[in-house]
């Protein structure tokens, strides 16, 4: 099969245009014993006793009446925050203007984009003119700020930029041979972005997106026509698009297939993206980047591996965490040592020595939501993504 080469998006930019509350009325109810002859017997002293008593209980179940009924838990380290969003909303991502530390956004489905400027405790919704010209529900997947620049793309491909802290955002139009669809977006300097594709293409611009340079010969299915009889597992169920897609720091990426069979990793320089086999036996869910430059990766049903070593490499061994079986969909670093896990139903975990150990954060199980997201903006300011518009804040 011919090789699909990635083309330059020179040509392929257009010029961009500039819980319930406690019954008031209910009572405790006390139906006293029939009086026998015995009551008689009783001394004066045993009577004032046992009505002292009466009293005492009948006090005792009147206050617990009047307690109010607390609606929902508070989490030892994360606070649950309400959007002004419909339910069925799937949020996304997140995002903070570095020159602004308490301005924010956040995206999601059903073109959601919210705004804060008080570091994440209200949000507002906010509607982007250039994105509501056409007759599309755009899914916003990716935001990205470097100073007071900053992107966004989405599903349909869609490229926003701002260069004002997002206080206008300019549309800037692309080819529809583009090769799949944007999932992500890493400003990186002044003018200056970095965008991938679900297909594994991977373009770099340095003039506001006029112009876009392809970093990796061909998409990965190209890729895989070449090298699939070199062992890679699962290759061949292979559909074209990543499951997840990461980036470290210094501009590392890890891919997980769409199925999970194996994982793809690139660095700046390679020509194309490197397969590699699964080292578990169970299906990759998601893999990222430790703040020490290591990897981690979750598999299908709860399992949690840590890479031996620093960078890329293919040595895993399995951490014990108390998943309950369902499946850790995301981790995130708070610093070198501090971590959260977060899983279905409620799942959040934590280790505080750079994830040798987990201990489970219990106060998150009355929330009825996967966290399938974990992003920490600094070591002060985190977040937790869940389904119907859950979002978790990170108090410390």
């Amino acid at each position: 099969m011919a090789n699909l080469r990635l083309p330059s998006l020179t040509c392929l930019i257009r010029t961009t245009t500039t819980p319930p509350q406690p019954n008031s009325q209910t009572q405790a109810r006390f139906i006293p014993r029939a009086c026998s002859s015995q009551t008689t017997s009783l001394s004066r002293r045993q009577l004032v006793s046992q009505a002292a008593t009466l009293s005492l209980s009948v006090s005792v179940a009147s206050t617990l009446c009047e307690q109010p009924a607390k609606s929902e838990e508070v989490l030892s380290a994360w606070e649950r925050l309400y959007l002004p969003i419909d339910p069925g909303v799937v949020l996304l991502d997140i995002a903070f203007v570095p020159d602004e530390s308490n301005h924010g956004f956040l995206l999601g489905t059903r073109q959601t984009i919210l705004e804060t400027k008080d570091g994440g405790r209200t949000w507002v919704p906010r509607s982007v003119q250039s994105a509501e010209e056409e007759d599309f529900n755009y899914r916003f997947n990716s935001i990205s700020f470097q100073g007071k620049e900053g992107w966004i793309v989405g599903k349909p491909n869609i490229l926003l930029y701002t260069s004002d802290a997002g206080q206008t955002w300019d549309r800037i139009p692309l080819s529809a041979q583009l090769p799949g669809d944007m999932v992500f977006i890493k400003a990186t300097g002044e003018k200056s972005a970095e965008m991938v594709t679900d297909q594994g293409a991977i373009y770099v611009t340095s003039n506001r997106g006029y112009n876009w340079k392809a970093a990796v010969q061909e998409t990965v299915s190209a890729t895989l026509n070449r090298t699939v009889s070199s062992g890679i597992s699962g290759a061949s169920y292979y559909t074209g698009t990543f499951n997840t897609v990461n980036r470290s720091p210094d501009g590392n990426y890890v891919a997980v297939s769409s199925r999970g069979n194996f994982y793809l990793t690139w660095e700046p320089g390679q020509a194309y993206w490197q397969p590699h086999n699964r080292a578990v036996a169970r299906r990759i869910q998601n893999m990222g980047w430790r703040a020490d430059g290591g990897l981690w990766l979750l598999v299908r049903g709860g399992g949690l591996y840590l890479s031996k070593g620093t960078g890329l490499t293919e040595e895993f061994e399995e951490v014990p965490v108390q998943s309950r079986g369902f499946g850790i969909l995301d981790v995130g670093y708070r610093s070198k040592e501090e971590a959260w896990a977060a899983g279905g139903s409620g799942i959040l975990l934590k280790t505080t020595n750079g994830g040798k150990t987990w201990i489970r954060d219990r106060a998150a199980d009355n929330i009825a939501a996967n966290l399938y997201s974990v992003k920490f903006i600094d070591e002060k300011k985190g977040f937790v993504l869940g389904n119907d518009g859950v979002l978790l804040q990170y108090l410390g």
